[in-house]
Parts: structure tokens; C-alpha cells; sequence
């Protein structure tokens, strides 16, 4: 029996902006654009999809995150709506879109979400079968659609949302974590270098960083104490 895909809005997307850190560089999530063979990738985009009309807009994000990345229970936040009348003046975008939904595509508005996650080995384990990979921020080349811009407009929002919410950070790091790894999360994610000394005495003004009687191992430098993050404490402090 023939499997009858939901009926899509033609005029309404998500498309969902998932930041990483490596320890030395941001990552951005990108799914590869297939030829008609399906054999030869030549574009980029952010993981995207059409809506259905029996879903909402927060429903399709996560239904775009599982079955075009296989991930799954990863927050997500919308963060601005794009509705320029140039989306989708790139008649190979259009061709690829209309070809992957199985719709006619006129001009579309989209919902861009954001998420920021860890990158591990769980979260890893099944991108090549999604075609999906790990692109470094500044090795971003042209994306379909404006999808560049989307990911310029996120990095801006997340340097503004961590302004008064600086526990966001967290959820880009590993559960224990070195002042070295936070100090360049900073430092790339402001695109400015921090000085060590300040950074130590910031740290400690932080309660909710929290050190470790862990220190690293197997290193051929000093090795460095470990840290975490502690949620309770964070919360009481912006009580």
C-alpha cells in the first residue's frame, strides 16, 4: 500500500539553526542538497522543511530535527520569522524544494528555530545517513535559500540572549568542562580575545560554576581542574 505524505503548506517553513562547540570553534549543523541521482551533493542548507496542516509550527521543528538529523529531545527556540520576496528567486532551491515536498513552491516565509547542543558521540552517531555534517562558522560557504543570513541572525541573537542568560552557554559544553574550554567559547562566540587573569577572578565571581576535585589526565601541559555547571544554584541566583 502506498505510503500518502501529509499535505504540506506551501507558504510556511521551519528551519532550525543547531550550534555546537568543538572546544576550539563553533559548529552550525548543514544538511547536503542531493542531484537528481542522488549520488552528487552541490549545496548546503539548515535542516528545513514545509509544514503539514495538521501540525504547528513547534511540532514541525522537532519533526524536522528527528527525521532529517535523527535527533531528538533537543530544545528548541524560535527566534525570528524571513519573509523576503527574494527567498526564493533561485530557481534551483525551488526545483530542489519542490522535488524533496512534492509541491508546488511559490514564496515562502519561514520560522527559524535554535538550539544549542553538545556535540558528542550519541548525537553524531547517524549524520552521514542523514547526509547532515558539522560545518565550522567560519568555513560556511553559500547555502541555499537565505539560509546564510538565517545563521548570521542566530549567532546575533544567541550573543544577545546570553547577555541575560549566560547558563546557555552550558548547554554547549561537556558536563565538566576547563576554564580554558569556557574561556574560548567566550572568546569565539564575541570574536575577541579575554584576558586569563580577568577570566579566573570572573569565573569565580560565577556561583553556579562550580570547581572540580577532577583535573585532567594524560596531558603534557599542567594539568587543568575540571568545572560544572550547577542548574539549582544558577536558579537561585537570578531569583
Amino acid at each position: 500500500m502506498e505510503h500518502k505524505m501529509p499535505l504540506a503548506n506551501n507558504h510556511i517553513s521551519v528551519d532550525c539553526v543547531i550550534v555546537g562547540f568543538d572546544g576550539e570553534r563553533l559548529r552550525v549543523l548543514l544538511r547536503r542538497i542531493g542531484e537528481d541521482s542522488g549520488e552528487v551533493f552541490h549545496d548546503m542548507k539548515l535542516p528545513g522543511s514545509l509544514i503539514y496542516m495538521d501540525e504547528d509550527l513547534d511540532g514541525a521543528a522537532m519533526r524536522v530535527l528527528n527525521e532529517l538529523t535523527g535527533f531528538k529531545n533537543v530544545n528548541l527556540m524560535q527566534f525570528k520569522a524571513f519573509g523576503s520576496k527574494d527567498r526564493t528567486k533561485n530557481p534551483k532551491d525551488v526545483r530542489w524544494l519542490e522535488r524533496a515536498e512534492k509541491a508546488k513552491v511559490e514564496r515562502i516565509v519561514t520560522i527559524a528555530y535554535l538550539s544549542l547542543v553538545k556535540i558528542n558521540r550519541a548525537l553524531n552517531k547517524n549524520l552521514d545517513n542523514f547526509r547532515a555534517e558539522w560545518v565550522p562558522l567560519d568555513e560556511v560557504k553559500d547555502l541555499a535559500f537565505d539560509h546564510n543570513l538565517i545563521i548570521e541572525e542566530a549567532m546575533r541573537f544567541i550573543r544577545q540572549y546570553v547577555e541575560f542568560n549566560p547558563s546557555c552557554l552550558f548547554d554547549l559544553l561537556p558536563r565538566k568542562f576547563t576554564a580554558l574550554q569556557l574561556r574560548v567559547l567566550y572568546e569565539v562566540l564575541f570574536g575577541k580575545q579575554i584576558d586569563v587573569r580577568n577570566f579566573h577572578k570572573k569565573i569565580m565571581m560565577m556561583e553556579y560554576v562550580i570547581p572540580m576535585d577532577e583535573f585532567q589526565q594524560g596531558v603534557s601541559h599542567r594539568a587543568a581542574r575540571y568545572y560544572r555547571f550547577d542548574k539549582k544554584i544558577y536558579n537561585k541566583t537570578r531569583r
